[in-house]
This record gives C-alpha cells, sequence and structure tokens, in this order.
C-alpha cells in the first residue's frame, strides 16, 4: 500500500510541475523577447551548473565560475547580437576567454588539470551553445516571434507523448537497451507520427515557417531529440546516477528535462538557415 501511495505522490509531483512548467515556459516565450531571455538565461545558467556538480562525483574538477561566466556571455552575446545591440566584433572577445580556461588552470593546483579544462569547455559547448543558438529561431524574421520557439517545444512534447503512447502499447524492440532499456523503434515510430502531424497543424496556424519546414523540423526532433536523450542516459550511466539533478520534482534535473531541446537545436538552426 505504501509503495502505491509513494507512487501515486510522485505522479501527482509530475503532474503538477508538468503542468506549472508549461505555463511558465509558453508564458515566457510569448509574452516579450526579454522574458524568454530571462527564463533561457536561467536555464543556461542552471544547466551548465548542474553538468559540473554531475562530473564532479567523478572526482573532477571543473573550472565552475569561468564556465559559468563562459555559458552567459554566449548566451547574452548571441541575444544582443540578434537585438543589434553589440557590434559582431565583440565576438572576437570569445577567444581570448576560451584561452583563459588553460592559463587560470595553471593557478588552481588541482589533480588532472587537463581533464577539468576540457569538462569546463565541454559544459558549455553542450549547455550554453544550443540554448544561446535558440536565438537565431527568434529572430529568423530579423525581429523577435515566439512561432519557432514554441512550436519546437510541442514538436518535442508531442513526439515525447507519442513515444510513450507507443512504446507503453506496442514497445518490443529496443533502441540501444545498454543505455536506454525503456526506448523501443515501435516509441520511436509513435512519437515520429504525432510530431508530423503536429507540424502540419502547426504550419496552418503558426506562419513565420513553411509547411515543409515545420515538417522538415518535425522530422529533426523525432531523430535527434531521442538522440539527445539516449546522449544524456549514457552520460547518467557512466557517472552512475539515476537523475542529473533534483530541481524539479518528480522530473529530476534540468537535463533530464531539456536533453533533446538541447541535442536539436544546432540541428533545427542549421536546416532552416540553409532551406
Amino acid at each position: 500500500m505504501s509503495k502505491k501511495i509513494s507512487a501515486l505522490s510522485n505522479l501527482q509531483q509530475r503532474l503538477i510541475v508538468g503542468v506549472l512548467g508549461a505555463g511558465l515556459f509558453i508564458g515566457g516565450i510569448i509574452i516579450s523577447e526579454w522574458t524568454f531571455f530571462l527564463l533561457f538565461l536561467g536555464l543556461t545558467l542552471l544547466g551548465t551548473l548542474e553538468f559540473y556538480r554531475l562530473v564532479g562525483t567523478l572526482g573532477i574538477k571543473p573550472n565552475k565560475k569561468l564556465g559559468m561566466v563562459l555559458a552567459a556571455g554566449i548566451f547574452i552575446g548571441t541575444f544582443l547580437l540578434q537585438k543589434e545591440l553589440m557590434p559582431v566584433e565583440w565576438l572576437y572577445l570569445a577567444l581570448p576567454v576560451f584561452f583563459l580556461t588553460f592559463v587560470v588552470e595553471l593557478y588552481r593546483k588541482q589533480p588532472q588539470p587537463f581533464t577539468n579544462i576540457a569538462f569546463t569547455l565541454l559544459g558549455v559547448l553542450y549547455i550554453a551553445v544550443p540554448f544561446g543558438l535558440l536565438h537565431l529561431l527568434g529572430y529568423l524574421q530579423g525581429v523577435y516571434s515566439w512561432e519557432p520557439i514554441l512550436g519546437l517545444l510541442l514538436l518535442i512534447w508531442s513526439a515525447d507523448t507519442g513515444a510513450y503512447i507507443a512504446g507503453k502499447n506496442f514497445g518490443k524492440h529496443k533502441i540501444m537497451e545498454r543505455v536506454s532499456p525503456g526506448k523501443t523503434w515501435e516509441g520511436w515510430v509513435g512519437g515520429t507520427v504525432l510530431a508530423l502531424l503536429v507540424g502540419g497543424v502547426l504550419a496552418l496556424f503558426f506562419e513565420d515557417l513553411e509547411l515543409y519546414q515545420w515538417l522538415g523540423v518535425a522530422l529533426i526532433v523525432s531523430v535527434f531529440g531521442v538522440l539527445g536523450d539516449l546522449v544524456e542516459s549514457l552520460l547518467k550511466r557512466s557517472l552512475n546516477v539515476k537523475d542529473s539533478g533534483t530541481l524539479l520534482p518528480g522530473h529530476g534535473g534540468i537535463l533530464d528535462r531539456f536533453d533533446s531541446l538541447i541535442m536539436v537545436i544546432p540541428f533545427i538552426v542549421a536546416f532552416l538557415k540553409i532551406f
């Protein structure tokens, strides 16, 4: 009986946090570019810090302070460039700051210095760069528009929902059992079908992208969203942890909830900029 109560409590937590979180994100994205900026700046910093805490369980000592400065600089700089509030030449400042990671390590007197450098920069690359690129989606037309960003989130949620329903009812063939035993090819097909259907619907209401673009984004989400989830699962398995954090009750940490988004953003930006 206690197990049932505990499971029900966890389900209630997931539902409450999920609904509140969805409302927060939809509101933050739609209200203005500044609320969007603050929302994802917070995610960038929390996600980067969460990554550093995770790898710290292996005895690795990334330079958290410098890594957070780099992460914030990339996110804020990309935003200011899209707003035309910063000269593009200022991007060159990123190069000396990047190499400061090597110089500063000389004075930290920590074991495994080059491992520390590698994971400091990996945290910035894995978290801050994708979230920074999200600004390019918001400014595809030269001015801020929430449609591509909200549409992307809706596609990720629909792919997850379709995969869960199809996997639960028909799932038999594992995609990569050694990394994530619960993911099946049947679930992936269900997620892909629902994402494509939602992409078609989005094309009717969100006019920033054409039908073929929404369908292309849906396909990218269905493929690389799953890969993003598997990559994060691989990270957790290598560290022998169940969740990346405890910030979101019933949902784990930032990386647990946004692993798919982090992975798909670079591919979607490349797709939309080229086509």
